[in-house]
């Protein structure tokens, strides 16, 4: 790429941070997809999106949702063994609940395939032989009848009090008839299969006990009303303009629109591990601030088998040991060192300390000074911000905001911050940019489907949170500079001084808001078929 001459980014500013902040973006590969070199040999344990969020579907105003996605880029017709998740690993939503950045609660899933007919699966008799089947469907599959179905997928839900690896597992029962181990339905292979996508549904809310798609749940140590678990497949809640931004920015940042069509991972599914969950189970001492991250680990041992079975094609063994790790969206993307996102994925928030030079002096700022204004041209033109140490970003990501979401200790780690005395803002009404949209409900207090996380981010890391917000902070009445948070300098025009293009719309143009989403839980939309019938 050329580098763009100094005169130039001074007259025209704000194209040139939006093309920079963009070019750095498309390595990210959507929010957490691929996002460390390690983990893309091992895409079923890859986490892409965590949400934590105060609910708000309508009567469920005193619960909290928490959503872990993985296996990323489904494509929806991607037969015939589809999406199976890990039976040799562990996946983990963690709640710090007081603020010393270790996990207080621990929900562990667990999950378990098996073929029908007690594990020999569907066999046809062909001319003299009793022949098994080669696919996981041999015919329509429903919410009345699922004998066609070759194949299943189990999962059981354990709460863990204290610290994840020494504490003692408590299962999670139905609410219904106690049992430990819940139905994970069939991906939504084609609509030959299931007929159409509410038949779809039925047949999930089939696998239920609440004639719903959820499961009803009572979970240990938490006698509020019940909880809702819920885990399959949805459609990729995340969106970004992928394609476009890898060639060479082939749009105009500043002018263009969100539109359906600017999002590549429309056509593509996640599977979904979903939570609801009174809030006061997770709360604790931490002002009624959590802190949520979720991972997935696997032990540190593998054997393959050379006689491979369809239920022990390996052997694996030693100590768990984690290989994924999210909190909040794109900073292992953009803001941990190539050399370090394997060891981000590898730890745990206590020992973040390790990694706050990349939140505190940030490179992706001075990536975009380098592509843009030369290395031999940088000067007092610099349109990176200037605050040393970024303490707007070490706000947003690793402390919280004083008196939003910053719990009553504080321990600097990276971890998605949710405030659940702050009411959530209805789903008609809630902003895409959440705080930086006027909206205390939304990023970074929390983190919800419709929060648009590519604008946000871009935003952020060149300084939006360095201006005023658009929150009556001192209650005066009106929208100024009594509104900045002075996280960028002592006053607030010291503060717009650290980031000159602070206000700058940066966007991709992919479409991300609330309304894309349901207003029930799971939130998340349904998955796309394989194939139309």
């Amino acid at each position: 790429m050329k580098t763009m001459p100094l005169s130039r980014i001074l007259q025209r500013p704000l194209t040139a941070v939006a093309i920079g902040v963009l070019v750095a973006a498309g390595t990210a590969q959507a929010s957490s997809h691929r996002e460390a070199p390690y983990v893309t040999q091992f895409p079923k344990v890859d986490a892409t999106d965590f949400y934590l969020f105060n609910s708000y579907e309508p009567g469920r105003e005193d619960y909290v949702t928490l959503l872990a996605n993985y296996i990323p880029l489904q494509d929806a017709y991607g037969g015939p063994n589809y999406f199976t998740m890990d039976q040799n690993a562990v996946y983990e939503i963690h709640i710090d609940n007081d603020g010393d950045a270790i996990e207080n609660l621990t929900f562990q899933f667990r999950f378990d395939n098996n073929l029908a007919a007690g594990g020999e699966g569907v066999a046809l008799t062909i001319g003299d032989q009793l022949v098994a089947v080669p696919l996981k469907a041999v015919g329509p599959i429903s919410d009345t009848d699922t004998s066609s179905a070759n194949f299943s997928e189990s999962f059981s839900l354990s709460v863990i009090e204290g610290q994840r690896r020494s504490a003692s597992a408590m299962p999670v029962v139905d609410r219904v008839d106690g049992a430990t181990q819940f139905a994970k339905p069939f991906d939504y292979v084609g609509d030959k299969t299931f007929g159409n996508e509410d038949a779809y549904i039925r047949y999930v809310s089939s696998l239920t006990n609440s004639g719903s798609v959820y499961h009803d749940v009572d979970l240990p140590g938490c006698n509020a009303s019940a909880a809702r678990v819920f885990v399959g497949q949805r459609k990729d809640s995340f969106a970004v303009n992928l394609g476009r931004a890898f060639d060479l920015i082939n749009f105009d940042p500043i002018d263009i629109t969100d539109q359906p069509e600017n999002n590549i991972l429309a056509d593509k599914n996640v599977t979904t591990l979903a939570l609801e969950v009174h809030k006061s189970c997770l709360v604790g001492s931490g002002n009624g601030v959590i802190g949520g991250w979720t991972t997935a680990s696997k032990q540190q041992l593998t054997i393959l088998n050379p006689t491979a079975s369809f239920e022990r094609p390996e052997v694996a063994g030693g100590a768990w040991t984690q290989i994924s790790r999210l909190g909040n969206p794109l900073v292992n993307e953009l803001v941990i060192g190539l050399k370090d996102k394997n060891r981000f994925n590898a730890s745990e928030p206590k020992d973040d300390g390790q990694f706050a030079s990349y939140v505190t002096n940030p490179t992706l700022p001075a990536i975009i000074n380098l592509l843009f204004n030369g290395n031999n041209e940088l000067s007092s033109a610099d349109i990176a911000p200037s605050n040393f140490p970024r303490n707007d970003l070490v706000a947003a990501f690793l402390t919280g905001v004083a008196g939003v979401t910053q719990m009553s200790s504080i321990t600097a780690s990276e971890m998605i911050r949710l405030n659940t005395s702050i009411a959530a803002t209805p789903r008609d009404s809630q902003s895409n940019l959440g705080v930086a949209g006027g909206d205390l409900a939304g990023f970074p207090n929390g983190r919800r489907p419709g929060d648009d996380a590519v604008d946000l981010a871009l935003r952020a890391m060149m300084g939006a949170f360095c201006h005023a917000i658009p929150v009556d902070l001192n209650a005066d009445g009106t929208l100024d500079d009594s509104d900045n948070l002075l996280l960028c300098g002592a006053t607030a025009e010291q503060s717009r001084a650290a980031a000159p293009v602070g206000t700058v719309a940066l966007s991709d143009g992919a479409a991300q808001n609330a309304t894309q989403f349901m207003n029930a839980f799971p939130y998340l939309a349904n998955p796309i078929p394989g194939s139309a019938n």
